[in-house]
């Protein structure tokens, strides 16, 4: 399973939630898991431009990637990386799909089984409740760091799955206190390592055909079927 089969739906678990926030006035921090819930379940679809920062802790390396992500209720995402290479995720009605061009591979998952996952998954399925699967903190060790880091205009809120998992054992959200709009949010690993996601160009309600949640490879890549058993 390529790295970023594993980051999209690492980030995508507090990503697609508070996008239609209609809120006014600035919400108290205690109050925005509940609005990010609530906005999560008025969310149909959505498309945005997005910037990757992977960070290898070991290394310090960080590698940046590119592109575009549209979501379509119910759980279908179409994650395009177009920079520094081209790779495509396509999560459909019945199976998942990670397109490496350059190495021409495609590989194929059960959607039924990804939606297996206690916190992650879940998320992206429109099942979870962040109350219910994450600790969520408004301060803590740290916090200022981390506000500094992003800059002002942000509430940031950590989020610790109640049930951790190697994609995701930590996550920060930068979230708009008067939106609700998600504008940054960062993951950590098991390992300790860095995904962190920047949003831009977001649109809401976009009409989006079914047929950009589905995948044929192209002719002469090699597939590796993972569906076997499900």
């Amino acid at each position: 399973m390529s790295r970023l089969y594993i980051s999209c739906f690492a980030i995508l678990c507090v990503l697609l939630s508070p996008f239609a926030s209609m809120a006014t006035e600035p919400v108290a921090p205690e109050d925005l898991p509940d609005l990010i819930q609530q906005r999560y379940e008025t969310l149909k679809t959505f498309q945005a431009d997005f910037v990757q920062d992977l960070t290898n802790v070991a290394s310090g390396e960080v590698e940046t990637r590119e592109g575009k992500i549209w979501f379509r209720q119910p759980s279908q995402v179409r994650w395009e990386t177009t920079k520094p290479e081209k790779e495509l995720l396509v999560v459909g009605p019945d199976y998942a799909w990670n397109f490496i061009e350059d190495e021409e591979l495609a590989i194929k998952y059960s959607v039924a089984s990804l939606l297996d996952s206690k916190t992650i998954l879940r998320f992206i399925s429109g099942q979870a409740n962040i109350k219910e699967d994450f600790v969520v903190k408004t301060d803590w060790q740290g916090a200022d760091a981390v506000r500094k880091r992003w800059g002002k205009g942000f509430t940031v809120l950590q989020l610790v799955p109640k049930e951790a998992e190697p994609g995701m054992v930590l996550a920060f959200v930068g979230v708009e206190s008067d939106t609700g709009l998600l504008r940054q949010v960062m993951i950590v690993d098991f390992y300790g390592n860095g995904n962190e996601l920047r949003l831009s160009n977001v649109e809401l309600d976009v009409d989006l055909t079914p047929e950009m949640f589905t995948f044929t490879p192209p002719q002469g890549t090699q597939v590796e079927d993972n569906t076997q058993g499900f």
